[in-house]
């Protein structure tokens, strides 16, 4: 009987402590759910790197040779114009490169040149070169005519050279782009050209074995915009459209890849989605456009409908968003902060967020941008200014100590700022200051002439802070976006967008189309991107951060011997990322990396190794 006893006894302290353990285990999991401890947060799969180790994009553009002879002629305004763009496009594609201004030099030559580009609209600016311009290209040069040209006798003189075998001095308007599917990746479709002017010269081009035109006005007129013409050994290349401005610099990207039989220039390889103001204070009430549609309030509607529908379409596409935290939204420049009004919502969102392999980045403690006296809104926004450094930091440190306490041990290294407004001193003051923030995102096109906006390239600077600005934004792309979204696509292999959880409520950002209807909108764009890049990387802010770096850094050298191409990568980190078109070969085999073919000739190198060598079928 003792021994049953003790039996029993030992049974029942045994079912004791497994009750009890099942209960600690409860409370761990409650504790980590309600304080944000990371306990299956996804690891990045890009880190950043030292940024001793990194190097701008002019720094690397030094180690390159001049292969390309870029001309220009400073006293036509839109050849100036387009300098502006081409430095910046030769640069990002590392080409390295020779500026000659026709109105201050006669004494340069073709000759030694690879390729050239001419940022000319009147040939007669030549003079007696183009004579040797014909030669050069003769003897297997390439030349990039980017410019819509005049029709005068030079002209008429090369014309049935450039494959054109009709030509009137008329200008057509260009309101629009078809792109052939096998120039640009996510082509095989028309784009609508906003403020379209008549800015192509009117041409017929007959395609034949040696001319292929690439786009054309998505009408009925088939305007040529964009072709090649094979001459001698070499090849003219004319883009006939007239627009300089930096939404086009992929479709120039592009027409400049195919100057010789093989192009190689690296690219970022990466696609990112930004949800500003979130996690965040949601807007109390209810919203006439969420109440018309659904009958619910706006915190329902963030809840149950928005961030679920948000959630699912990250799962189907494999979206890691970045999400921009701002504590709350009051007007305080003082230095003086309030407590979080609902740290509770907060957490649970930025939880949600940082489980599905999200990131979370710095918007700021509330939405008034790091604007000092320096800064003049001019009477476009209601924002104040900061009255000191003090009381920005202030407001800074309420913001990392609410995220410290609710996510502890999650870093946080990428500033975007409110409304994309940042003065220089702001700039100055963050990255002196918060050494953690190792990437500012900005957008990429000009607002306006206002100076204080954060206007980007994406490079690294020279205090090592990466700039990775976004692209388009919101879910109803304009007719601007998605010819931009294009361009970036096939100039730097990227997608970088953002949204704000409160676009379904204003009419300005297509509130009044309804939250389904730009819901079905943004799926469609997602469907376009992954349709056209399948395989780029989703990634979240701060592995864009690294993406960058490395593709900044990256020169890029190579040697043609028969049918086999040599890569060298130099500033080689860990893997780069390049596009290349095949013009006259096709590849067969591949060393030191691999290839996915985009289009029939324009594949993405994907290199784990500084030598690369493609051996041609």
């Amino acid at each position: 009987m003792e021994r049953l006893k003790a039996k029993f006894a030992s049974f029942e302290y045994k079912g004791l402590a497994a009750i009890a353990l099942v209960f600690v285990a409860m409370a761990v999991i409650l504790f980590v759910e309600r304080s944000g401890i990371r306990y299956q947060y996804n690891t990045l799969s890009l880190s950043l790197l030292p940024s001793e180790s990194t190097f701008s994009k002019a720094e690397a553009l030094e180690k390159m040779p001049q292969d390309c002879l870029l001309l220009y002629n400073s006293e036509r305004a839109d050849s100036r114009m387009a300098l502006e763009e081409f430095e910046v496009i030769l640069t990002d594609m590392k080409v390295g490169h020779d500026t000659v201004d026709l109105s201050r030099t006669d004494t340069w030559s073709f000759k030694g040149y690879k390729t050239t580009v001419l940022l000319l609209s009147n040939l007669s600016d030549l003079g007696e070169k183009l004579t040797e311009l014909n030669q050069w290209v003769l003897d297997g040069g390439g030349a990039l005519l980017p410019m819509t040209l005049s029709k005068e006798p030079y002209f008429s003189v090369m014309e049935q050279k450039f494959g054109i075998v009709e030509s009137s001095y008329d200008y057509a308007l260009v309101d629009s782009i078809y792109v052939t599917e096998n120039f640009m990746a996510g082509g095989g479709q028309g784009f609508a050209i906003t403020d379209a002017w008549d800015s192509a010269l009117v041409v017929r081009v007959a395609e034949s074995d040696q001319v292929k035109i690439h786009a054309y006005t998505d009408d009925d007129r088939k305007l040529p915009l964009v072709w090649e013409s094979r001459y001698g050994n070499g090849r003219f290349v004319l883009d006939n459209f007239g627009i300089y401005t930096k939404e086009m610099r992929g479709i120039y990207a592009a027409s400049y890849s195919l100057l010789t039989p093989v192009t190689v220039y690296p690219v970022i390889n990466a696609s990112c989605f930004y949800l500003d103001d979130f996690p965040s204070q949601i807007p109390s009430g209810s919203n006439e456009y969420i109440w018309r549609d659904y009958g619910t309030s706006t915190r329902d509607f963030y809840v149950n409908i928005w961030w679920p529908d948000m959630m699912n379409l990250a799962d189907r596409y494999g979206l890691q968003y970045t999400g921009l935290a701002i504590l709350c939204y009051d007007d305080r420049v003082d230095g003086t902060t309030a407590d979080p009004p609902d740290k509770e919502t907060f957490l649970n969102f930025g939880n949600m967020l940082l489980r599905m392999g999200g990131e979370i980045g710095y918007h700021g403690y509330n939405h008034q941008p790091l604007c000092l006296d320096d800064c003049d809104y001019n009477g476009v926004y209601d924002y104040k200014t900061w009255q000191s450094e003090d009381a920005m930091a202030s407001a800074l440190d309420t913001l990392l100590e609410l995220c410290d306490e609710l996510f502890p041990g999650v870093e946080m290294s990428v500033y975007v700022p409110p409304s994309n407004i940042m003065s220089e001193g702001g700039q100055s003051f963050l990255i002196r200051e918060y050494p953690q923030i190792r990437s500012i995102s900005g957008i990429y096109f000009e607002s306006s002439d206002l100076d204080f906006y954060c206007t980007q390239e994406f490079d690294v600077g020279e205090n090592g802070v990466v700039s990775q600005p976004r692209i388009i934004s919101g879910c109803n792309l304009e007719d601007y976006m998605k010819l931009a979204a294009l361009s970036e696509l096939n100039f730097h292999y990227v997608n970088s967008h953002f949204t704000h959880p409160d676009d379904a409520l204003d009419p300005e950002r297509g509130a009044e189309l309804g939250w389904e209807e730009l819901k079905t909108r943004f799926t469609e764009y997602l469907d376009w991107l992954y349709t056209a890049a399948p395989n780029i990387r989703n990634f979240t802010g701060s592995e864009m951060a690294a993406a960058v770096q490395r593709y900044a850094s990256l020169t890029v050298s190579t040697e043609m011997s028969g049918k086999t191409l040599k890569i060298h990568l130099g500033n080689f980190a860990d893997e780069a990322h390049l596009m290349m078109r095949f013009n006259d070969d096709v590849p067969r085999e591949v060393e030191g990396g691999t290839l996915e073919q985009l289009t029939d000739t324009l594949y993405l190198l994907r290199a784990d190794q500084p030598d690369v060598t493609v051996t041609f079928a």
